[in-house]
C-alpha cells in the first residue's frame, strides 16, 4: 500500500469517531509522520472543541518540526470558535500537509492550503478523496445548499412487504439490523417519520445504544392526527419533537401540543400533503444538518418524488409475507414508465445477520 494511503487511511478512521458529535462542523482526523513513525493522532471530538490537527500536535510524543500531517479535510484559514489550523501549521514549521479533500466551505475552499504553500510548506490533496467525501457526505450537502442530507432507511421482506396485510410490522428485519438502525440514529441530527407510522406502530424513535445522543424526532402530519398520548410526544427533555403540518390543523389540536411543549412547523402545502422540500429548507435554517427518514410507503414515496432523499438503505428480510393488500416501502402514485425509476448508484451490498442490505445514492442526474 502507498504510504500516503495508509496513514490517511488511519486520519479517516480517526475521524469516524466523531460522527454525530461534531455537528454543524465536518468530522475529520489527523496523523503526524515522522520517518515512516506515527508521532501523533488526533481528531475534532466535538464543535467548538479542538480541531483534529491541534489534537494531533497536543499528543505528539516530540517535535514535529520538519514532519508530515495527514489530515482527511483541509486546514482551516478562518477565524470560528477556534483559530484557524492553518496559522498553527506554519508556526510548527510542518514540513508537508497532505490533505484527502477540499473543504467545501466557501470561507476556506482551497485557502488553507495556499496559505500552507506560501509559507514554504508542500502540500497534497486528493488522497483518498473519494472515501473523505463519503465520510463527511452530511457536511458536503448541509455546507453547500443549507438543507439536510436525507438518508431513507426502510426493512422489508423477500417479496418486497413492510407490513401484513393487517399491518403488523414487527420485527421484519432482524436484531442485528434494528441495533444498526439505533448506530444510525445516533449520528444524524433529526429522525423523520409520518403520522401514520406513529399512529400504526406507536415508536419512540430514540437511540438505544449507551453514550447515543437521541435525534430531534420529525413528524410528519398535515392536520394534526397525531394520538396526544404517542411516545414521541413524551420525555422531551431527552429527545425534542417537532411536528410538520399544515392550514389545514386542527386548531384545538395545536394548543394542546403547544401546551406539551410539542413545536409545530407551519408548512405549506404541496398536493393536499406537507411540502417536503420546504420543511428541509426550514430545518436546515434551524442547524439540522442531516434526517434519517423512517417513514411509511406514502412518505416514502412523497420524499423520492419531491428530490429530498440523498441515500437509501433497504435491509431485506429472508421471509415471505404475500398479500395484495400489504404496504411496500414505496406506495404513493408510483412512476409510469422504468426509465423514470429512481435508480442508486455507488451500491454497496452485504449481510448483516440473517438480513441482506443495500446502500446506495440517489442519482439525481437520470
Amino acid at each position: 500500500m502507498d504510504m500516503d494511503e495508509k496513514f490517511m487511511r488511519e486520519a479517516l478512521d480517526l475521524a469516524g469517531k466523531g460522527l454525530g458529535k461534531t455537528s454543524p462542523n465536518p468530522v475529520v482526523g489527523a496523523v503526524i509522520v515522522r520517518d515512516g513513525r506515527v508521532i501523533g493522532r488526533g481528531y475534532h471530538q466535538r464543535a467548538g472543541e479542538n480541531h483534529a490537527e491541534i489534537n494531533a500536535i497536543n499528543s505528539a510524543t516530540e517535535s514535529v518540526e520538519g514532519a508530515t500531517m495527514y489530515v482527511s479535510l483541509e486546514p482551516c484559514s478562518h477565524y470560528g470558535k477556534t483559530p484557524p489550523c492553518a496559522d498553527k501549521l506554519i508556526e510548527m514549521k510542518f514540513g508537508r500537509v497532505v490533505a484527502a479533500m477540499e473543504d467545501p466551505n466557501p470561507k476556506v475552499a482551497g485557502k488553507g492550503m495556499e496559505k500552507l504553500r506560501a509559507a514554504g510548506i508542500q502540500t497534497e490533496t486528493g488522497v483518498l478523496k473519494r472515501e473523505a467525501m463519503k465520510l463527511n457526505e452530511v457536511f458536503l450537502k448541509f455546507i453547500t445548499t443549507r438543507t439536510p442530507f436525507v438518508h431513507l432507511k426502510t426493512a422489508m421482506s423477500a417479496d418486497g412487504k413492510i407490513a401484513t396485510s393487517t399491518g403488523e410490522s414487527r420485527w421484519i428485519s432482524c436484531e442485528e439490523s434494528r441495533l444498526e438502525t439505533h448506530s444510525l440514529r445516533g449520528i444524524y441530527a433529526g429522525i423523520m417519520a409520518g403520522v401514520q407510522t406513529v399512529i400504526a406502530d406507536d415508536p419512540e424513535l430514540t437511540c438505544r445504544k449507551e453514550n447515543c445522543t437521541n435525534p430531534l424526532r420529525i413528524i410528519v402530519d398535515s392536520t394534526l392526527r397525531i394520538p396526544l398520548e404517542s411516545k414521541v410526544l413524551k420525555n422531551q427533555d431527552e429527545a425534542p419533537t417537532v411536528i410538520a403540518t399544515t392550514h389545514r390543523a386542527d386548531e384545538e389540536k395545536m394548543k394542546a401540543l403547544s401546551a406539551m411543549g410539542i413545536q409545530l412547523l407551519m408548512i405549506p402545502e404541496r398536493n393536499g400533503r406537507v411540502n417536503l422540500r420546504v420543511l428541509m429548507e426550514t430545518l436546515g435554517t434551524h442547524g439540522v444538518d442531516s434526517v434519517l427518514l423512517e417513514g411509511g410507503s406514502t412518505l416514502n414515496y412523497s420524499a423520492l418524488e419531491e428530490g429530498i432523499v440523498d441515500k437509501a438503505s433497504i435491509y431485506i428480510a429472508p421471509i415471505i409475507i404475500g398479500g395484495a393488500g400489504a404496504p411496500s416501502p414505496v406506495g404513493g402514485e408510483g412512476i409510469h414508465k422504468l426509465d423514470m425509476a429512481y435508480r442508486l448508484k455507488d451500491i454497496t451490498c452485504g449481510s448483516i445477520g440473517s438480513d441482506f442490505k443495500i446502500e446506495g445514492y440517489i442519482d439525481k442526474e437520470v
